[in-house]
């Protein structure tokens, strides 16, 4: 029989698009999706805006975003747009405050914060609204921040310097100024800045917290109350500095009492209540005789005199003395005579 032989048949050719999409797979680079819509590189709005009025200034301040609504880094710089203007009555329309609000020139910029100082006295007696946005390289603008409201009132007074006296209870500020709400500022020792240290209603001030041998400056500003969480401030006032030293001996000691015994005259008194007691001095003296000190303890408030002889009158006075050596007045003088 005769046999013809046939070549082997081939496989139909792939479409191209599959014999793409079998390469890809098999080089691990996995399923193609459709493209991704490009981005819109609109800036994040600023939300930190704060403002309150200093002195006859508007003081506004906010950081700028750094990232796009798609919080993708912003690289090129950024043009500010921040807006001041009132509001009719009743209720509150963007569309409307937009048009009529003043733009503010371009304030400080500086560590990617931005400050302005807005003069007041165009709007004195009124309540303002003040919002900010930011606008993008490509001319895109973000949205506008929270409005910020603020009343706006005639500058307050700025206090004068304070004046520092060194007392035993602390070191004592006045200054001059009607009866009104003040806030003070302290800085202490090596610190670099002040902080709020108390808020009072009268140009006098106390501070309590203040250490002896510890530098001290301080200042104070007018605070005028607008309502919850509004409020504007003077000036502030004049530095005034002052290291206390301790010049204030304690009080003297109270109770003292004495009860003779075979071979001793035992004293005890009430402790002295200063934080910096350091101890007492017990003081003798015979019937006619001066006093004269016979002993140096530490705060513990009992002494027992053994250096006496029987038949013999003695009288006592004790004396406190601080840290700083200051030495009190001497307490009430009591006398026993030894059996």
């Amino acid at each position: 029989m005769l046999r013809i032989l046939l070549p082997a048949a081939r496989p139909p050719a792939l479409p191209a698009i599959e014999l793409i999409a079998a390469a890809l797979l098999l080089s691990g680079c996995g399923y193609i999706g459709s493209p991704l819509p490009p981005l819109a590189n609109i800036p994040a709005p600023v939300t930190d805006l704060a403002a309150v009025q200093r002195d006859a200034r508007i003081i506004v301040h906010f950081k700028l975003p750094t990232t796009t609504t798609e919080n993708v880094t912003i690289k090129s710089a950024l043009r500010l747009d921040l807006r001041i203007g009132t509001s009719a009555e009743g209720t509150f329309r963007a569309g409307e405050w937009v048009k009529q609000a003043k733009s503010v020139p371009p304030g400080d910029l500086q560590g990617g914060v931005a400050t302005y100082a807005i003069p007041s006295a165009e709007w004195t007696g009124k309540n303002v609204i003040i919002a900010a946005r930011v606008i993008g390289a490509n001319g895109k603008e973000s949205n506008w921040s929270a409005l910020e409201a603020l009343p706006v009132v005639p500058p307050p007074e700025k206090p004068a310097k304070p004046r520092i006296e060194n007392t035993a209870e602390g070191l004592r500020l006045t200054w001059e100024g009607p009866p009104a709400d003040y806030r003070i500022y302290r800085r202490a020792g090596d610190e670099k800045f002040f902080s709020p240290v108390a808020d009072v209603q009268q140009p006098t001030w106390t501070d309590r917290t203040s250490e002896f041998g510890t530098h001290y400056t301080y200042i104070v500003q007018r605070i005028v109350k607008l309502g919850v969480h509004k409020e504007a401030e003077s000036d502030q006032s004049e530095e005034a500095s002052e290291t206390p030293i301790d010049r204030f001996p304690p009080a003297a000691p109270a109770g003292l009492r004495a009860s003779a015994a075979a071979g001793s005259i035992e004293l005890s008194w009430d402790r002295n209540p200063e934080p910096d007691l350091a101890g007492y001095r017990v003081y003798r003296a015979v019937l006619g005789g001066a006093f004269e000190k016979i002993a140096e303890l530490s705060q513990v408030p009992s002494y027992s005199d053994r250096a006496v002889e029987s038949g013999k009158q003695y009288r006592y006075v004790i004396r406190a003395f601080d840290k700083s050596a200051n030495e009190s007045g001497q307490s009430a003088v009591v006398e026993a005579t030894v059996p």
